[in-house]
């Protein structure tokens, strides 16, 4: 069996992604690993370029910033990626700049690739999330925040990332069929500085909106308010193993009162509903479990 990772990144330095954690968490399970590096104003080439592995293959790209329908310009780089991995590969394990894979889950997913690897029906498989959020201690649990993600995928040329690349669809645009798997993902995005994470909310959000549109919905604020949040549990796990350096550099200070719930009436209901019984009710499912 032989497995390609792949990813894309632009201004990782400048946007404070831990992309190397992310990749480095990959590679033990992966044959070689593709990433797409944007044009970018900073040192992001040679940040990648110290992992040092002979496993890295870099591809250099530009982004189409007037891709702003959707988040489309992140499709379109992770299709980039996603086209040059291996051909004889059977497997394309997709992973962003700011999820990393603890090392316990490796072998689990590595089992199930071998598990399925023959079964034609199986188009990829489905993980589990953890959405850290304004600190290493925090993880968020409300509704808003998605459950599951197709994170390994057939090296098919039918498969494409979908929408904005937080998921894959096959031509001509029909969800994938998963096999769900016992794994998490987990999720950094809403993990830095404040006035990193509020540089990087004007950089996402630009993706999507027009500029007005983006000075409007982020406002003028140097640093990004971790209060406004609906819901946070507390993490009493450990973090995966490459995360340790950077969670050690942590220099910013968030506490939350857990037993604080900003839910309105109807986000309550669903919320006790989905605690009771583990239906969430209305869940947007871009895959089909097998």
């Amino acid at each position: 069996m032989k497995v390609s990772g792949f990813s894309f990144v632009r201004n990782a330095v400048k946007l404070d992604y831990p992309i190397i954690e992310a990749i480095t968490s990959v590679l033990p399970i992966c044959d070689e690993f593709v990433i797409a590096i944007g044009k970018s104003e900073d040192d992001t080439l040679e940040l990648i370029k110290s992992i040092n592995s002979p496993k890295i293959r870099i591809i250099e790209t530009v982004w189409d910033d007037s891709l702003r329908e959707g988040g489309r310009v992140l499709a379109v780089e992770t299709d980039k990626a996603f086209a040059q991995i291996a051909e004889d590969s059977d497997w394309a394990f997709y992973i962003q700049g700011d999820e990393v894979i603890h090392e316990k889950y490796l072998d689990t997913i590595k089992q199930a690739m071998l598990e399925h690897k023959d079964n034609p029906n199986v188009d990829g498989l489905l993980l589990k999330y953890k959405h850290f959020y304004g600190s290493y201690d925090y993880v968020a649990d409300s509704r808003v925040w998605y459950r599951r993600e197709i994170r390994v995928v057939r090296n098919r040329p039918d498969i494409f990332a979908y929408r904005d690349a937080q998921g894959f669809r096959k031509k001509p645009n029909d969800k994938l069929r998963v096999k769900f798997i016992d794994a998490f993902v987990y999720h950094y995005g809403w993990v830095r500085e404040p006035d990193k994470q509020q540089a990087k909310q004007r950089a996402f959000h630009s993706l999507w909106k027009s500029d007005e549109e983006v000075q409007e919905f982020v406002g003028n604020a140097s640093e990004f308010d971790y209060s406004e949040i609906d819901s946070l549990a507390l993490f009493k796990e450990a973090h995966p193993k490459v995360m340790q350096p950077r969670i050690d550099k942590m220099n910013w200070k968030f506490d939350h009162d857990l037993s604080k719930k900003n839910y309105s009436p109807r986000i309550a209901f669903l919320t006790f509903v989905e605690k009771l019984t583990g239906w969430r009710i209305g869940e947007y499912r871009n895959y089909k479990i097998i």
